[in-house]
């Protein structure tokens, strides 16, 4: 059964591309009815010549025996007839006339000694009859011709070709000169036209035959031009996945050959300067790491030294001098703003290194929510729609830093009250956090993600470090979301927050290797937990 699916797969796989490669846009199907059309074109043209031009030769061949035949007997018959013939004598010469090599029809025109006109058919009664001769052609063959220069004949032989009941004729007339009757003559050229017929068709087949032919070589030549092209497509496209040691090969000296050269030498230039650029990103993210962790050391010294003096602060006991009190406080808080900073540099350069890990468990959001604020003591400043009871699979401490990153920044530099919803939907859940301050300003929205941006450039310097928002916006990627800014029709800014229910997918693709990283907030100084 699975090797019938994949027949099935298979099959249609590829009809799909042998449909791609005669969509009505592609370049083959384009050549082919070019070369078709070029070739139809031409052997039309050819074919239509070489038939009016044999047309014209047969019909004049035939015609000119026909005439002339027809003028010997006029001459030879017609002409040994007395002026004024009885009927029977013009029924004889019409036979005789009629019985040359031609086989024509014959009808002979004239009067009496008393002035009837009387009629020799070469096919009796039912013969060739007068009305058969067009009107046209009657009088033209009875107009008497003035006498010119150089034509002394007051009478001429005409013709004409006519189509009777599908077959073609040539009818011709004239008049004894010098007195006498007037002859018609009537031939078929049924054969003629049939020897026609077979030469349209013998043209119509071969204009076929170089139609085919024409696109068997178009399809060809189409072949030999898009193969180095759909090779190239095919390199081009592994390039973009990140194949970057991929390389066409060369043969040729053409156009081609020269186009496979320019990418083999823009995919090794790129290959370098990615390569280059890998190089100094991980050593700048090695750098940072190593900074952090050697920051650590005289940081822990640092703080419990300012913790001691955060103490005496708030003894009062009146054992610290009053002159030096500012400087310790500011000692204090820039101590602690700097154990900020190196623990959020720390988580941005896991999440660079791709090591950032989930550890899922089951929670309840209302409660984790509530835990997040009461940790930071924002329980009045902060009002909270959740419901009791939904639950999701997700990281807790990733999910604690998002929310304190998001509330702290609302309070920060929004206003209180900030309000805190959470809805269900589908497969995922919406977590909305809402202040009422004046809002993000417009040119600020799409930076306000981006690691140490500071939406203020007369006030560079901030309590946070300017990576908060940036590192809740990874741990909401890292759980497959996402978390978008906006600013509210009523007032105030709002960040939204949509998360799976369940990321363990994320972490069986992933590895779900533990890392018991603590990451930092800007808006509170304090590390989430």
């Amino acid at each position: 059964m699975t090797d019938t699916q994949g027949g099935l797969r298979g099959w249609a796989a590829g009809r799909r591309r042998s449909l791609s490669r005669l969509r009505f846009t592609s370049l083959r199907l384009r050549l082919v009815v070019v070369f078709a059309l070029v070739a139809l074109t031409a052997a039309v043209s050819a074919s239509g010549i070489a038939y009016w031009l044999n047309r014209e030769a047969v019909l004049t061949r035939a015609q000119d025996a026909v005439l002339r035949d027809f003028r010997q007997e006029m001459q030879n018959r017609a002409g040994a007839l007395p002026e004024h013939p009885t009927q029977d004598q013009l029924q004889r010469a019409a036979g005789q006339m009629a019985a040359s090599s031609q086989r024509f029809s014959v009808l002979l025109v004239a009067q009496d000694a008393d002035g009837k006109t009387v009629y020799g058919n070469s096919g009796g009664i039912n013969g060739f009859a007068l009305e058969d001769v067009p009107e046209s052609l009657r009088t033209a063959v009875a107009k008497r011709q003035k006498a010119a220069d150089g034509d002394k004949e007051s009478y001429h032989l005409y013709w004409q070709r006519v189509v009777d009941h599908g077959t073609p004729y040539l009818v011709a007339g004239t008049r004894v000169i010098g007195g006498g009757p007037t002859g018609f003559m009537a031939k078929s050229l049924e054969p003629e036209a049939k020897d026609l017929n077979s030469l349209a068709w013998s043209l119509g087949i071969a204009t076929g035959l170089a139609l085919i032919g024409a696109a068997l070589l178009a399809q060809a030549a189409a072949t030999t031009v898009l193969k180095p092209v759909h090779r190239l497509g095919v390199a081009a496209r592994r390039l973009g996945e990140g194949r970057l040691d991929t390389r066409l090969r060369v043969s040729g000296t053409d156009e081609l050959a020269d186009l496979s050269r320019t990418f083999n030498n823009a995919a090794e230039a790129l290959e370098q300067r990615v390569a280059e650029m890998a190089a100094r990103d991980e050593a700048s993210r090695r750098f940072v790491a190593d900074m952090s962790h050697e920051l650590r050391t005289p940081l822990t010294a640092i703080t419990a030294v300012t913790e001691v003096l955060e103490e005496e602060l708030e003894a009062e006991t009146g054992s610290m001098d009053p002159m030096i009190e500012p400087a310790v406080r500011l000692v204090v808080s820039e101590t602690r703003r700097l154990n900020d900073l190196v623990e959020n540099l720390m988580e941005v350069t896991r999440f660079d290194a791709g090591t950032a890990r989930l550890v899922l468990d089951d929670v309840d959001l209302a409660d984790q929510i509530t835990a997040c604020i009461d940790a930071r003591a924002w329980l009045d400043a902060v009002e909270l729609d959740a419901e009791r009871g939904l639950h999701a699979q997700l990281d807790p401490r990733r999910l604690d830093v998002i929310l304190a990153n998001l509330i702290g920044n609302a309070l920060k530099h929004g206003g209180s009250p900030v309000r805190v919803s959470v809805r269900e939907a589908d497969d995922s859940i919406e977590i909305r956090v809402r202040d009422h301050g004046p809002g993000i300003p417009e040119d600020v929205l799409p930076h306000v993600f981006d690691r140490f941006y500071k939406a203020s450039a007369s006030r560079p310097r901030s309590e946070g470090s300017g990576l908060g928002l940036s590192i809740a916006l990874e741990n909401a990627h890292i759980h497959g979301g996402e978390i978008t800014a906006a600013n509210s029709p009523d007032g105030g800014a709002v960040f939204t927050l949509r998360l799976p229910r369940d990321a363990s997918r994320l972490t069986e693709e992933g590895g779900g290797d533990a890392e018991d990283s603590r990451t930092g907030t800007d808006s509170t100084g304090k590390e989430g937990s």
